[in-house]
């Protein structure tokens, strides 16, 4: 039941992501008197649909998109310098050119959206990424400063039995008890101080616990509302160093450089603690920054993928997927058996991952390569160049920039994000992203 409440919610909150992401581009269209022919979420075939006005709203089959319709993106011939040539991409532009003058109504040119300013096409073109954008923030901030965030807390969760050997995680027979146990400590103890120093968070008392292996430690626990002193004595471990970037440090050998620590044998009891509302936006940045940083390599990345699903090499967990990797972690996260995960935090996670789709939608559709919303973007700062450089030598208005020579380069682009979703799609089947 929690699995398909999780799995429900991403659905639904996609499809209500991509419906408000067309509303976006036809709102401001709309406003400013373009006539918009068709609203649909979703491709292929229809399941739906109602004309009211002079548009036909509706539901198509295929949930993996959806588009609204501008009459006339493309001027029509005479209002732009002639395409020459005989080839396939100049019949490509002609009849595109074509289609797009047979949508504008008789009478109807002046509504047609290359007429529109520089800056209106702007407005209307990043009003769909800018609603995903938007999205993003109130997601993330919802979920941070209504659900929280799981944080460490100072009591404890579990008790380790043991001191595992270097390396291992598990516990065998010939393992010696954990300091933890040596000294008492039981699971709901709440660490109030450690070395006399009072504990403010589980960082700050584990902290002093690393810096102190071997070394004999007054602990202060409260348990069932009673202050119980104890006595602790770090076990000593090697453990790796790691720099600012969060990288293991590597000696002139290649070898991972080690350090001593004290061990005692805890871990922590996990709480959701609210965020300030400040902590959503903060969050979208960071990601926008990770999100946009993939965007760029990507090539690499699938790159990668193709030799994971290849069988080449293992499939990292920050690879990037397709709708059935996606799904797929979307099942793993809401299906998750751990005890105390509540259908709550369930709901919180699918939307913290739509959070992430919206801002991967955002970053993804600012790339300045048609029929993208940044390659429209693209084409109407060029429009402003040329119109204020025309301004400047006093010369006539330019002649709108013809989007119909872009179609080509359109089809190219539209056949290579083909081949991207079908290349990750049987990497997503064959070599699967796993989050746990």
């Amino acid at each position: 039941m929690a699995t398909a409440v999780g799995i429900l919610v991403l659905v639904i909150g996609l499809l209500i992501s991509i419906a408000l992401h067309e509303l976006g581009h036809m709102i401001p269209a709309k406003k400013f008197g373009v006539r918009v022919s068709e609203y649909f979420v979703g491709f292929g075939p229809r399941v739906w649909s109602r004309v009211k006005g002079e548009t036909e709203y509706g539901l198509k089959a295929i949930p993996l998109g959806g588009y609204v319709r501008l009459v006339g993106m493309i001027p029509p011939e005479e209002r732009v310098k002639p395409v020459r040539g005989t080839g396939w991409a100049s019949r490509l532009i002609g009849d595109a050119r074509e289609a797009a003058v047979e949508e504008i109504q008789p009478g109807e040119d002046h509504r047609a959206f290359y007429h529109l300013t520089w800056w209106r096409k702007i407005i209307v073109m990043m009003g769909g990424p800018l609603v995903n954008l938007v999205l993003a923030v109130v997601l993330f901030t919802g979920v941070l400063s209504i659900v929280g965030t799981p944080t460490q807390s100072l009591t404890v969760g579990a008790v380790v039995p043991c001191t595992p050997a270097a390396g291992a995680t598990t516990c065998t027979e010939d393992d010696p008890a954990s300091p933890a146990v040596a000294a008492g400590l039981q699971d709901g103890d709440v660490i109030v101080a450690v070395d006399d120093v009072p504990a403010e968070s589980w960082a700050q008392a584990t902290a002093i616990i690393a810096d102190s292996p071997g070394q004999s430690l007054p602990l202060e626990v409260e348990r069932d509302g009673e202050i119980v002193a104890l006595t602790v004595t770090p076990a000593e471990r090697d453990r790796a160093v790691y720099d600012d970037e969060g990288e293991v440090v590597l000696d002139a050998a290649g070898e991972p450089v080690l350090e001593t620590v004290g061990y005692l044998g805890v871990y922590s009891e996990l709480v959701n603690e609210r965020q300030p509302l400040t902590a959503g936006s903060a969050l979208t940045w960071e990601y926008l920054v990770a999100t946009t940083d993939v965007i760029v390599h990507l090539p690499s990345h699938l790159i990668d993928a193709a030799q994971a699903a290849l069988g080449q090499e293992e499939r990292r967990t920050d690879s990037v997927m397709g709708v059935v990797g996606v799904g797929r972690v979307a099942g793993e996260i809401a299906g998750t058996e751990v005890e105390g995960y509540s259908i709550t935090e369930r709901v919180a996670d699918m939307l913290m991952l739509l959070g992430g789709l919206n801002l991967a939608l955002f970053v993804f559709n600012m790339i300045p390569l048609v029929p993208l919303d940044g390659g429209h973007v693209a084409s109407a700062l060029w429009q402003g160049i040329k119109n204020g450089w025309a301004r400047l030598r006093r010369l006539p208005a330019p002649a709108p920039v013809d989007v119909a020579r872009m179609m080509p380069l359109a089809y190219g682009v539209f056949g290579i994000l083909l081949v991207m979703g079908v290349v990750l799609i049987y990497a997503d089947i064959v070599a699967p992203v796993s989050v746990l």
